[in-house]
């Protein structure tokens, strides 16, 4: 028999259909092969990328760079005031679009890098969130990954994505309204009985990773700071150590089904309190008409299924 699931504080819902189940190894996809000599990323082409707004370096050359997507979702044109209407709300794509070339090696995925390169790379992000908030008009910067054919991406060539936006993604939100709802951190408490929960994934002194309840996606794992934090400008050198750990750990696992995955970083908007943290979303499953019809979801892998996985 299957069960139904609500997320821990957010009104949504997920369908675990186990009759569905699968072994992990069922899950495996085929890997995509490409060329890196026409990848705009590899050190030979960077002539043909927008230009550098920043390096780290190393021996003498990169190890990660970046600039403006050449083909962003948001620019720094237009009106940052809405255009309020009773049907026809309208916003100018206001904002700033930035890749994050993770590596200079064109094969090298971030699971295979070692734990201080991703330690750098989630440096990187906190950089660009703080210099880009500070911009007129930018009230929330996205940070994301897209890894894979069906989680979005169109270059293999490993790297992140940033998008720096005129208003605060519903989704974070919710997130931040829902979690404090009796004045105090929900996701704090959460973490505490997650911790001790068969979807413990893994922890350390500073930071617990864990497959979520009403987990949406096959495989998603949550990583969370123990301590509450706001954002990234808050975490001390130990917290960011143990965050690169514990999201190196869980894209080593998922690089065995070579899974097509996204994950996400969310902070705290300005005057609120939400509890700082990534998100890993596997896309293995394809959505369908139950979920665009009813924005629930089924998903064929129990979270705690998934973080025995994880664990093994």
């Amino acid at each position: 028999m299957g069960i139904i699931r609500k997320d821990y504080i957010l009104d949504r819902w997920v369908y675990y259909a186990t009759s569905r189940k699968k072994r992990p190894r069922d899950f495996k996809t085929i890997e995509v092969k490409d060329s890196p000599k026409m990848c705009f990323f590899c050190p030979w082409n960077a002539h043909l990328t927008p230009p550098e707004i920043g390096r780290v370096e190393y021996k003498g050359s990169w190890k990660m760079r970046w600039f403006l997507n050449k083909f962003p979702a948001v620019e720094k044109k237009g009106s940052q005031k809405l255009k309020p209407n009773k049907f026809y709300a309208e916003l100018d794509s206001y904002g700033v679009h930035e890749v994050i070339v993770e590596t200079n090696h064109h094969k090298s995925q971030l699971a295979d890098l070692p734990v201080q390169h991703i330690r750098e790379l989630l440096e990187v992000c906190k950089f660009r969130i703080k210099e880009l908030s500070r911009l007129q008009g930018i009230k929330y910067v996205q940070i994301f990954k897209n890894h894979g054919k069906d989680a979005g991406t169109s270059l293999i060539h490993s790297h992140t994505q940033v998008m720096a936006l005129p208003q605060i993604p519903v989704l974070v939100a919710e997130e931040a309204d829902a979690s404090i709802k009796y004045r105090k951190c929900l996701y704090c408490e959460i973490i505490k009985l997650e911790s001790k929960s068969k979807r413990k994934i893994f922890e350390t002194k500073h930071v617990v990773a864990f497959a979520p309840f009403a987990s949406r996606f096959n495989y998603e794992a949550w990583i969370f700071v123990r301590q509450h934090k706001r954002n990234m400008e808050q975490l001390e050198e130990n917290e960011m150590e143990d965050l690169a750990s514990a999201l190196k750990r869980i894209l080593v696992k998922l690089k065995k089904l070579n899974a097509s995955f996204n994950f996400f970083i969310h902070y705290s908007p300005e005057k609120e309190n939400l509890h700082f943290h990534i998100e890993v979303t596997p896309r293995i499953a394809s959505w369908g008409g139950f979920e665009l019809s009813t924005n629930a979801v089924i998903n064929s892998v129990l979270p705690e299924d998934a973080a025995r996985f994880y664990r093994r």
